[in-house]
């Protein structure tokens, strides 16, 4: 059926509706169509909009009121300006001149009814001309929707009388109306916590998304009356340039939405993991090497947002001076020849400052970081910035002002993060720094890296700087302690601008990340010493936390280790400082009590072992006996004899003695001895206060050895919500087992805080542990709908520890419910006994090391066995749904 005879089946049948449902439809389909062929989606969302208005219209004119010249059918907000896209909002304002006439009301009730019917996403108010001011008048919102009207039917006169009240003060002032939107838009961004980079942004409500642009339209539009964006060139308040961004970055917002809501079949706006894949092949992209086509869409989103957000500030900061600063005298102060702070605003004296003095570009940023009354850069000098920054070539890169500008800026550091933030934001610091310049806005496809990796390395350069404050020592305090004795703190800012530069390249973009970073540095004029402290703190920002995480920081050999690849104190300073806030920067879920008390511990050890000397090899032996020596006379305090000690560390092997500190080791003996031959399983929990090793909830378990007691304990621990980070089974050939947990719970905050929880636990344990018949089930919890859209197969790697005569797994999976219950049931059928774990989640993805041995006490040595160990995991970890 033809549109014409759809349309004449509206206006004539005695029910239009199937016919409305099938000229909506049609239309639908052959735009959705058009959309994947790369019709231009300005058109496409007009055409939405124009085919709802001739169904809206046809309806409309089916009822007697229709003729009457008091009433009107008008589109308001975002259809209001003749946009809709696939499953947008579709808001009416049915508008009278005084009111709802007699006869009116069931005509008006069926007229709605019939577009319910219609399965649109319909929102209507029915309000005369004086309701509407009313309206406004109460709620700046709806004042904002009568800024974008439309008539869809009726007579036009009832919108233009209503549109004058809406633009004049009788309903809100010019000021009141910014301060009420510019109020309005801070709510928002602090909703998506001030960043435009977020892991599944909006795309309507983020910071430089959609509302954004709408806010300035909105604003311009009650300033001057103006219905459209392209008329702000008209008044100087947008170059063309400026224009040109504005356009093509809703362009491709407008293009992200609409296929966002043609795959999610209904009015989306987030870019959830569910429909980032589909949408990226939607829309053409392609994987480039490693880069995956997802990973090109965000970035070219995230591109966007940052120019969008750029231009939203020069913008609004204009209509700041405009509105409300008008009829107010500015307050001046002259910094130098080039430059004078106005209202706390920066500004060049004129705008040809920058084309006489191309240093300046490098030299206002300097400024900033000095002057801490400086609140931001003036829109005027923005645009000469921005006019100007072509200027920033090889030439400009090596000039020794420009460059000694820079180092200085480096050097003031009380507000570094947000002086090179504002580099980034006006794009000077990706074109003084080329390879900066590559990593902007982008992104890692996964649940780890939550920020794109410029975001990432604001966020490290900003902890630095927090370092120097007061507030930093509750949660960094080492940290916070050692920046003060650096012997230069540029060199540590110099390492977190480069630590990740180099990601996306291809290659260990450690070693690439340094050889920029070397070559930053000699062009900078550094030392040859503080260049190579730089490049080595870039090739080696993971050492310290692989170290800390996926090994065995107890054993003596592998602190050695460490501290052999540390060339001195300063290097294990410096590097201490960067991982701490590297690690934090990167997952706000990722830095914890745990995490941070393992840096510590390693940090600690390390430093005793450079003062000994890294070449003297360690004594096992000895250091065993002084363990044992230090806490049987912690014990012996206690009226504890030998006999009573030896009867407990007969039960446990040597190891034992060289993973827990000497306080810990005679608390648990006491215990153990104390608890002498009461019937069930010991259960002792505690948290850790001073020391390296604060921060975390252990939990001790005396009892009988069962093959099964991993199993069983970490189901009854996943089902407390109780999050795994470290375990270790502590065994001789005797029947008990010293088993240790170390947990945290579900923000990663110990059990202390929860008196009555901690309680439970222990409790439960005891009553799940007592009875090995009835020993709880792996729980069977849904995997999170994010966690979903990063499966990938199971990686198992095996590697022997000729140390200590064991066997270390390692292995890759991603994050599920159960899992380490399912682990040790698998190591349980293949006979394989738990000595220690490192557990450690990354987002979506897990990398767990465990350190075992065959039912003997030996390493595994049979291939066979190794490779049924690994296909069972494999299988087994893959098919948790």
């Amino acid at each position: 059926m033809t549109r014409q005879e759809l349309e004449a089946r509206i206006s004539g049948d005695p029910s239009p509706v199937m016919a409305a449902r099938e000229l909506l439809q049609t239309r639908y389909d052959a735009d959705a169509e058009a959309f994947r062929q790369g019709a231009d989606v300005r058109a496409l969302v007009r055409s939405r909009a124009d085919t709802v208005d001739t169904v809206l219209r046809l309806i409309w004119n089916r009822y007697p009121f229709s003729s009457s010249p008091d009433i009107a059918m008008i589109a308001v907000g975002g259809y209001g300006r003749g946009e809709l896209h696939p499953h947008s909002d579709i808001d009416l304002l049915i508008l009278t001149r005084n009111g709802v006439e007699p006869g009116w009301q069931d005509d008006l009730g069926a007229f709605i009814t019939l577009l319910w019917d219609l399965k649109l996403d319909i929102g209507h108010s029915v309000r005369s001309i004086e309701q509407s001011k009313d309206a406004a008048k109460r709620n700046v919102a709806t004042l904002t929707n009568l800024l974008e009207t439309r008539t869809i039917a009726g007579p036009d006169e009832l919108r233009s009388e209503l549109s004058e009240q809406a633009y004049s003060d009788n309903i809100i002032t010019d000021r009141d109306y910014f301060i009420a939107k510019r109020e309005e838009q801070k709510r928002r961004h602090k909703k998506f916590s001030d960043t435009e980079y977020n892991l599944e942004p909006n795309v309507k409500g983020s910071p430089g998304a959609l509302r954004d642009i709408q806010t300035i339209g909105w604003i311009t539009k009650r300033h001057f009356g103006l219905q459209s964006l392209a008329d702000l060139t008209r008044f100087s308040i947008l170059t063309d340039e400026e224009h040109d961004i504005l356009v093509q970055g809703e362009t491709l917002l407008w293009r992200l939405r609409y296929g966002l809501q043609l795959i999610a079949d209904r009015n989306e706006n987030r870019l959830l993991f569910d429909h980032q894949r589909a949408l990226a092949q939607m829309l053409g992209y392609k994987d480039e090497g490693k880069r995956l086509d997802v990973e090109l869409m965000m970035q070219a989103y995230y591109r966007a947002v940052l120019a969008l957000a750029e231009l939203t500030d020069v913008i609004l900061q204009f209509y700041d001076e405009a509105i409300l600063g008008a009829g107010t005298d500015d307050n001046i102060q002259p910094i130098n020849k080039r430059f004078q702070i106005r209202n706390h605003y920066i500004e060049a004296v004129n705008n040809q400052v920058f084309a006489y003095s191309p240093y300046a570009i490098m030299e206002i940023f300097a400024l900033m970081a000095q002057h801490p009354e400086i609140k931001g850069i003036r829109a005027t000098t923005i645009r000469s910035l921005r006019a100007h920054r072509h200027l920033i070539d090889d030439a400009f890169r090596s000039d020794l002002a420009v460059t000694s500008l820079f180092m200085e800026l480096l050097r003031t550091p009380h507000a570094l993060d947000d002086t090179l933030s504002a580099m980034k934001k006006y794009s000077i610091l990706g074109r003084y720094l080329p390879e900066f310049g590559q990593i902007i806005g982008q992104m890692q496809h996964d649940l780890f890296h939550i920020y794109t990796v410029d975001a990432h390395t604001m966020r490290v350069i900003h902890n630095m700087v927090r370092l120097n404050k007061p507030d930093a020592r509750q949660d960094f305090p080492l940290a916070a302690r050692l920046i003060h004795g650096l012997p230069k703190r540029e060199v540590l800012y110099i390492a977190g601008l480069y630590h990740d530069i180099a990601k996306g390249r291809g290659g260990d973009h450690s070693e690439l990340g340094a050889s920029d970073a070397e070559a930053f540095c000699r062009r900078h004029h550094l030392s040859d010493r503080d260049t190579k402290l730089a490049s080595w703190l870039v090739q080696n920002h993971l050492l310290m936390s692989m170290t800390a995480q996926r090994k065995d920081i107890s054993d003596p050999d592998i602190i050695r280790s460490f501290a052999r690849a540390v060339p001195s104190q300063a290097h294990l300073d410096y590097l201490y400082i960067l991982t701490v806030c590297d690690i934090s920067a990167t997952n706000p879920k990722l830095w914890n009590t745990w995490r941070a008390s393992l840096l510590r511990q390693l940090y600690t050890e390390a430093k005793r072992a450079l003062i000994r000397g890294t070449e003297i090899p360690v004594d096992r032996q000895e250091w065993v006996q002084a363990t044992q020596s230090e806490a049987r006379e912690m014990l012996h305090t206690q009226h504890i004899s030998d006999e009573q000690i030896d009867a407990v560390w007969d039960t446990v092997d040597e190891d034992y003695f060289l993973q827990d500190s000497t306080v810990d080791i005679a608390w648990q003996t006491a215990a153990i001895i104390n608890h002498g031959d009461t019937p069930g399983p010991l259960v002792l929990i505690r948290d850790t206060h001073g020391g390296p090793t604060d921060g975390y909830s252990q939990i001790i378990i005396y009892m009988n050895d069962r093959a099964t007691l991993f199993a069983a304990t970490t189901a009854v621990l996943e089902q407390l919500n109780l999050n795994i980070v470290d375990a270790r089974i502590s065994s001789s050939e005797g029947p008990y087992t010293l088993s240790s947990y170390v947990v945290l719970d579900e923000k990663g905050q110990p059990l202390g805080t929860d008196p009555a929880r901690k309680e439970r636990v222990r409790r439960r344990l005891i009553e799940e542990l007592n009875d090995p018949e009835d020993y709880p089930n792996i729980i069977l919890r849904r995997t999170p709908r994010q966690i979903r859209h990063f499966a990938f197969p199971t990686e198992v790697l095996f590697s022997n520890d000729t140390v200590n005569d064991r066997t270390v797994i390692e292995l890759f999976t991603p994050d599920r419910p159960g899992l380490l219950a399912r682990i040790g049931q698998i190591f349980l059928d293949h006979r394989i006994r738990l000595s220690n774990a490192k557990i450690v989640t990354l987002g979506e993805r897990v990398e767990d090391v465990f350190f075992v041995t065959d039912e003997h006490g030996d390493p595994i040595s049979d291939p066979a066995t190794c490779l049924a160990l690994k296909q069972d995991l494999c299988q087994t970890l893959d098919e948790i749904q």
